[in-house]
């Protein structure tokens, strides 16, 4: 798309994902705010650029909506949200949430940091490292 000041905006997308210490609406908030807070500390996102945000949860974490604790934060009341429940694999990490959000920028070329916190550090382990700057290549988000 373009706008009329002959800048050419993309749609670029960011994953990330967290787990919950326990199924309880408090614990959940607190993965859901803690993972929203890094997304904005470490991207330059504008919520009035993002086209939506789906939130999944593994099956065991059913106590509130992530995407709820998205629409309290500011500026995210007009985010269009949803949550889904990811599908089960046996063996597979546990009290999981997880977030893609797609967004609209006039840089084609942004760098985007694609928050993994405590225990889901563990499903993207070479974008971790990547990020912290302890290997290379820098991580971009067409993976």
């Amino acid at each position: 798309m373009t706008e009329d000041d002959g800048v050419e905006w993309r749609v670029r997308a960011i994953r990330g994902a967290t787990t919950a210490s326990e199924n309880t609406a408090e614990a959940i908030r607190e993965a859901v705010a803690e993972l929203l807070d890094e997304l904005e500390a470490h991207n330059q996102l504008d919520p009035e650029e993002i086209i939506s945000a789906t939130f999944s949860v593994t099956r065991d974490l059913d106590a509130i909506f992530p995407a709820s604790v998205a629409r309290d934060r500011p500026r995210w009341q007009n985010v269009p949200l949803i949550d889904v429940q990811q599908m089960h694999v046996e063996g597979s990490l546990e009290r999981c949430i997880r977030f893609l959000i797609h967004f609209n920028t006039p840089n084609p070329h942004v760098e985007i940091y694609h928050p993994y916190l405590r225990q889901a550090k563990s499903l993207r382990p070479d974008w971790i490292l990547a990020q912290t700057g302890l290997a290379s290549p820098v991580v971009k988000s067409h993976r």
